[in-house]
């Protein structure tokens, strides 16, 4: 049985792979829904690092005073992205296995659904995330 932690890390592997793989791709191919799920994803999951180090700037910031306050907003803003990738990333692993996510395999037609709710989850993920990254250093550079 995989914990919490290998799912994860194996759902890292699987898009790494996936990742690499894109990249041999021709510029005449469109992209299958799936593999323009994984692009979004992997648009996004460099950004973490840059999530977790905004709320450590952040953090040392926090009082109890009104811009302190905001502070404290933007850092939850932050840290609600950083989970809401890790739940999505999980759910995600959950509801595919690695055949479908890197060669292609068909689709059974409730998996179709479920890619279709999980499109729109990952691109509502990535909006979440810029504009928690957007606020947090516009309100650092303050």
């Amino acid at each position: 049985m995989f914990n919490h932690l290998n799912k994860i890390a194996l759902l890292f592997i699987l898009v790494f792979s996936f990742s690499c793989k894109q990249e041999k791709k021709t510029e005449e191919e469109k992209p299958t829904q799936m593999e323009q799920v994984m692009i979004v994803h992997d648009e996004v999951m460099p950004k973490m690092g840059t999530v977790s180090k905004l709320v450590a700037q952040l953090k040392s910031k926090v009082d109890s005073t009104e811009t302190g306050m905001e502070y404290q907003a933007a850092m939850r803003d932050l840290q609600k992205a950083n989970k809401s990738m890790m739940d999505w990333m999980m759910g995600f692993g959950n509801r595919f296995d690695s055949d479908e996510i890197l060669n292609g395999k068909e689709l059974t037609s409730e998996k179709k659904e479920w890619l279709n709710e999980e499109e729109e989850k990952v691109n509502a993920l990535k909006e979440q995330i810029n504009m928690s990254i957007e606020k947090a250093q516009l309100l650092l550079e303050k």
